[in-house]
């Protein structure tokens, strides 16, 4: 899910950390490339300053072995539906992709603005880069292409899905972008706790938001609510269900603030038409599969729901700020032992404190991004970024992860085209006198 903007492919001169041979930075460490923006070409040694570029292979390496983990729990979650998304509170190995894509987005962000020219001009760039990122997650997941088994192409506009995981990147990448643009401290970073002054301003909108996101989830009132469900013969009116809630702070899939914000603002027309939480017991007989409805379902089993809808993106959004104080670790902490020591403590704390929310009753739940997920995962992300790190850029253990750090610097291409199942339907758009005789069928994919 989710990263990475194609535009502008001239911006290495920007994107590069010139460090002196007299630096003790790490051998391999180079500045990384705008998370948003595809490799550039122009590595050809006329073109090198005469100070070292140096690059951080491990990100690259984390990002790909989480597209690996993006395409892994895609095509085997319909089988082993232990590691497909959880139904609703629980986490699953599918659960920590998108944080793991937010998590990087914001260590990256923290190497890119590391200097730049003019805070309007980088402002200005970044607004750009996330807009087209947004635009292109509208086109690949709002209801344009209709997936494997179908032809036909088109959204009803009235009915696209607005919010989806490369819209989710592109909120995140910008609110962070500009926290670390207009935000930033000037002073010299010398300890902790120079490092916390310098980038109080990042804590403070964190703070911010976490404060927001649960005043909002858990005082907003939930008022009862209805859907329309189509019917298979079209001339058919659609059947309407009311959904009973009038509760304050309930956080299961009917009557959540979460949902509720979605519906009031982006329309529940507009909302995504699978919900994960038709696959709970309550609403499915194959659970944790998706299966027929028992007798007693719930009304709601069928009604939209978005998992990318807009109060879960701001915790989405902390997530991208802790990446970025990662990242910030990485500008200012120039030797391998202080880096990997303070990124497992913060690490371990995370992880403590989500484990502990979870306990008291704040549930691990992917689909509202809540507080005890965020930790959790944040803290996962950065435990795997220090063993990646330590394997790749300290033992320098490269070849073994070469196929994940070419998909690293290719993860937007190969979402689109293998994740947003681009690639399946221009391949099933072949086929031999009719469109049942195309080349996924030949291969066994498809009914």
């Amino acid at each position: 899910m989710a990263k990475y903007n194609p535009i502008n492919n001239d911006a290495n001169d920007q994107l590069v950390i010139q460090i002196s041979k007299s630096t003790s930075a790490p051998a391999n460490e180079k500045l990384e490339r705008d998370p948003l923006l595809p490799p550039s070409n122009s590595n050809s040694k006329q073109t090198r300053p005469q100070h070292q570029q140096r690059r951080l292979i491990s990100l690259d390496v984390f990002r790909g072995l989480t597209v690996a983990l993006m395409i892994l729990v895609d095509d085997v979650g319909g089988i082993l539906p232990a590691i497909n998304h959880s139904p609703w509170n629980g986490l699953t190995l599918a659960d920590f992709v998108m944080p793991f894509f937010l998590f990087i987005v914001g260590v990256s962000l923290a190497l890119t603005y590391k200097n730049f020219p003019c805070k309007v001009v980088a402002t200005r760039k970044a607004i750009l880069r996330a807009l087209n990122l947004f635009l292109l997650g509208i086109f690949l997941q709002g209801g344009f292409f209709h997936g494997i088994n179908n032809l036909k192409y088109g959204v009803d506009i009235a009915q696209i899905r607005w919010m989806g995981v490369l819209q989710r990147i592109a909120i995140s990448y910008l609110v962070a972008a500009l926290c670390e643009i207009w935000l930033k401290g000037d002073g010299h970073v010398s300890s902790k706790l120079s490092l916390f002054r310098k980038y109080r301003g990042h804590w403070v909108v964190a703070l911010v938001l976490t404060t927001l996101y649960l005043l909002l989830l858990y005082g907003l009132y939930v008022p009862d609510w209805q859907y329309e469900f189509p019917v298979e013969t079209s001339s058919s009116s659609p059947w309407i269900f009311n959904v009973t809630c009038g509760v304050r702070g309930s956080t299961g899939p009917a009557c959540n603030a979460v949902g509720m914000i979605d519906r009031k603002i982006l329309g529940i027309q507009h909302l995504y038409r699978k919900p994960i939480y038709s696959r709970t017991k309550q609403c499915s007989i194959n659970s944790p599969d998706y299966g027929p409805m028992p007798l007693d379902a719930p009304l709601w089993c069928q009604a939209p729901f978005d998992p990318e809808g807009l109060l879960s993106s701001v915790m989405a959004t902390v997530t991208c700020l802790i990446g970025l104080h990662f990242g910030h670790l990485i500008v200012h902490f120039k030797d391998h032992r202080d880096r990997m020591l303070n990124w497992i403590i913060l690490s371990s704390c995370l992880i403590g404190l989500g484990l502990s929310l979870d306990f008291v009753g704040m549930h691990l739940n992917k689909a509202l991004y809540s507080l005890s997920y965020t930790c959790l995962t944040a803290g996962a992300s950065g435990v795997l970024l220090a063993g990646i790190y330590f394997m790749v850029d300290v033992q320098g253990h490269r070849r073994v992860t070469m196929v994940f750090e070419w998909m690293g610097l290719h993860a937007l291409m190969i979402y689109i085209l293998v994740a947003c199942n681009i690639l399946p339907v221009l391949l099933q758009g072949f086929y031999w006198r009719q469109p049942q005789n195309n080349i996924l069928r030949l291969i066994g994919i498809g009914k």
